[in-house]
């Protein structure tokens, strides 16, 4: 769509725009989700790994473990002392269609970004497309690497924590399924998102709205805002923290370095002109 096009829409027009672009975006969902919803035992044997003690976080772990000269672990146990139970009539069924959804969501991930691009893009100047280009990529990339971050790391410490945490011998671990798929699901979606602070901060730049100064004066205030968000999507003990809080941190600064890339090249363009 031209950019005059886009200046002669009405805002009715835009509306119509934008609800086809949010129409295919959902389709694209749905279809991913019916065939998370059709091919369930890879779902739920296979996906919910976290969940079994032969997950390579937990092996990795138990030898990183051993090499450090630690006896007492909870990643070399033969299994997790609890077990998954469904307690409400609707509850398996009601775990299969969300999960789906959100399964859906995130394999759709590019193309429903796409179809949110192909909408705004089309009021934004020539130049600033084509500095844009590769946005979807880039965006998609980090989104799926903050997904497996949550899934291989967050979850598996998550999982392992509260399996291992008790107050008495008198109590037993049953955990309702969809207490187990929410850790799952919340820590993957979450870190997703979470990955695309340098995206975020990219386009806050170029709005004006963000500089390299701001971010460096309030660094001190990122690392509280960081580890408050360390401690509350992992298990409340520091190691766990830490290791969410790291990568965390050097997207924080590497935010920094984009957002410095963004005011150099736009300060050499308003030489030029």
């Amino acid at each position: 769509m031209a950019k005059k096009q886009v200046d002669e829409m009405s805002f009715l027009d835009h509306l119509e725009d934008l609800r086809w672009h949010l129409v295919r975006a959902v389709i694209s969902v749905a279809v991913a989700a019916t065939l998370a919803f059709i091919f369930k035992n890879f779902i739920f044997d296979i996906i919910f790994g976290p969940t079994h003690m032969n997950f390579p976080t937990y092996e990795s772990l138990c030898k990183a473990s051993k090499f450090l000269g630690m006896t007492d672990t909870t990643f070399c146990a033969a299994e997790f002392p609890f077990i998954i139970q469904n307690r409400t009539v609707a509850g398996q069924f009601s775990a299969h269609i969300w999960t789906s959804i959100y399964a859906g969501f995130i394999v759709s991930f590019p193309y429903v970004l796409y179809q949110l691009w192909s909408f705004v893009s089309p009021g934004l100047k020539p130049s600033e497309r084509k500095n844009s280009r590769g946005f979807i990529v880039i965006a998609s990339l980090l989104f799926f690497i903050g997904v497996l971050f949550g899934y291989y790391i967050i979850t598996p410490l998550s999982l392992n924590f509260l399996a291992n945490y008790q107050i008495s011998e008198e109590i037993s671990n049953e955990f309702d399924i969809s207490s187990v798929i929410a850790i799952v699901r919340s820590s993957s979606i979450a870190s997703g998102f979470v990955f695309e602070l340098p995206i975020v901060i990219y386009f806050l730049t170029k709005a004006g709205l963000v500089t390299p100064q701001f971010l460096r004066k309030y660094r001190k205030f990122a690392l509280v805002i960081v580890l408050i968000l360390s401690a509350i999507i992992t298990p409340p003990d520091i190691a766990s923290q830490v290791i969410v809080a790291i990568p965390i941190l050097l997207l924080y600064q590497v935010s920094i370095y984009i957002s410095a890339i963004v005011v150099r090249n736009q300060k050499r363009k308003a030489k030029r002109a």
